[in-house]
């Protein structure tokens, strides 16, 4: 009998397999990092090539290391890096082009001009998005423009776009022989071309954005059986795919209105659900489908998108060299008592949520000779709380809905200095989970409970358990003069990158 549920975690940096038990503890788990691309400034690529065979390999490699065999799965979930962008073809299986990462903005221009007519909202009331670089639709406009002969191939029917998870459901399936072409309604929500009343392709948008139909995926569920695997090993129901902010949602067993989280990664991503209907945003967040299990109503979600937050800790340690290793840098921010006045304001892609501003660059603002290198590191995480604090504001703000805790998942909330500043900026407490792997846990539980594996999300709810929680401990002064002065640094990196134009 089959004894667990295997989910996919395919990211911006890694691919994993992670093997969880009915209690959703981990059983086993292999990574293998991908190489980033980056042909150019502000281009930023990954070769789907790599992330299929790295895929294989460490769904391989995690059940040899366990002992297990495919028999002992009962199903498979996939969550994946959202937005990321890439088009193939139908007959070989070869990709096109490199995938666009979804912080790539090569696209740029094509937000500029789309947004002259009706500015950067001009279709938030259909799809939930302003018009930005971030999203899928644009990014394969962009390839439909510039890769040599796919517009032509594409309306002929014979070239296929996906995120990551269309990618790795068609080659785990059969690739050219027979493989299923399908998205959930989560990463379809992030293209810019869904509509969020009917979560189906929008004609209009995909005749505005210049998008065949024929390269489109069929929009199913997040949680139901779609198909079996047929590569690396054949067999397995795949029944549950979730995009991977939608994916911790679900792990972190967000299933009532108001509830959050923020997962804290290469960049932040903060979701609350918001209940059957869609809330509208005017704070600068995007409107998204938190999940959908099948047969049932479709679950929203309002969700700031972070750019810059576990990276700007890479780039400390591999541009500047302040550090050797990225854990290194919450004890170098020990080494002083605050950020000393100097503050860091990560856009190095531009901002996303709240602000979506394109041409803003990052700085390091508030230098004296009084600081030093622990004040740079401190400034350096405290950046990730400020942004958080930021997006929680908004979603306040646009649901009515006071945030009275947040769960908190992800690589960093192993950085308790970060974890107590967070709870001290938001002034409400900040929860860490016994398993903080809940992107992976999410596609994991919408697999089993696609196959009765776990019975319905009571069984969920049951197993999450909290492993640490941070109170505020800021005197509401102190809190007020510093998250000014960072709005002040924030404004100051507006539009950087557009005055010399």
């Amino acid at each position: 009998m089959s004894q667990y549920v295997g989910a996919i975690d395919q990211g911006t940096t890694s691919s994993r397999f992670i093997v969880f038990d009915r209690a959703g503890q981990i059983v086993s788990c292999k990574q293998r990092e991908h190489a980033q691309v980056y042909p150019r400034p502000g281009h930023v690529e990954h070769d789907p090539m790599e992330i299929w065979r790295n895929t294989q390999a460490v769904m391989q490699d995690a059940l040899q290391s366990a002992g297990l065999t495919p028999k002992d799965l009962v199903s498979i979930g996939i969550t994946n890096q959202r937005e990321t962008t890439l088009i193939w073809d139908r007959r070989t299986g070869v990709p096109l082009h490199n995938a666009l990462v979804w912080q790539d903005t090569r696209n740029d221009r094509l937000v500029t001009e789309f947004a002259r007519d009706g500015g950067r909202d001009r279709f938030r009331a259909l799809t939930g998005l302003p018009l930005a670089s971030y999203f899928s639709g644009l990014k394969l406009r962009w390839l439909l423009d510039h890769v040599d002969g796919a517009r032509e191939k594409a309306e002929a029917g014979d070239v296929l776009f996906g995120n990551i998870d269309t990618w790795l459901v068609w080659n785990l399936t059969g690739g050219p022989d027979g493989g299923l072409h399908v998205t959930d309604v989560t990463n379809a929500s992030r293209t810019q071309l869904m509509s969020l009343e009917t979560l189906a392709w929008d004609n209009g948008m995909l005749a505005t954005f210049g998008i065949p139909r024929a390269m489109l995926p069929e929009i199913v569920s997040s949680s139901q059986v779609y198909g079996e695997t047929r590569v690396p090993f054949a067999g397995v129901a795949i029944a549950g795919i979730l995009g991977d902010q939608q994916a911790a949602l679900f792990g972190q067993t967000c299933f009532q209105p108001g509830e959050a989280k923020n997962t804290y990664g290469t960049g932040c991503f903060a979701l609350m659900n918001t209940g059957e209907a869609p809330v509208p945003s005017t704070c600068g967040l995007v409107t998204t489908l938190g999940y959908k299990v099948d047969g049932k109503p479709a679950v929203y979600a309002l969700e700031g998108s972070i750019a810059i937050t576990g990276a700007l800790v890479q780039w400390l340690r591999d541009n500047l060299h302040m550090i050797q290793d990225s854990a290194e840098v919450e004890r170098l921010a020990t080494t002083v008592e605050d950020n000393g006045g100097v503050y860091i304001v990560p856009a190095f892609s531009g901002l996303y949520a709240p602000h979506w501003n394109e041409g803003a660059r990052g700085l390091i603002i508030g230098l004296t000779r009084y600081a030093n290198r622990g004040h740079v590191a401190r400034a350096c995480l405290e950046a990730t709380a400020f942004q958080t604090h930021e997006v929680l504001e908004a979603m306040e703000k646009d649901s009515g809905i006071p945030v009275r805790e947040l769960r908190a998942d992800g690589g960093m909330v192993a950085n308790l200095t970060l974890m107590q500043f967070q709870a001290d900026i938001l002034d409400v407490p900040v929860v860490r989970p016994k398993v903080t792997e809940t992107t992976a846990l999410g596609a994991a539980y919408a697999a089993g409970l696609a196959t009765g594996y776990w019975k319905s999300t009571d069984d969920l709810v049951r197993n999450w358990g909290v492993d640490r929680r941070w109170e505020p401990n800021m005197d509401a002064a102190q809190r007020q003069r510093i998250t000014a002065a960072w709005g002040r640094a924030v404004k100051r990196s507006f539009d950087w990158d557009m005055q010399d134009d």
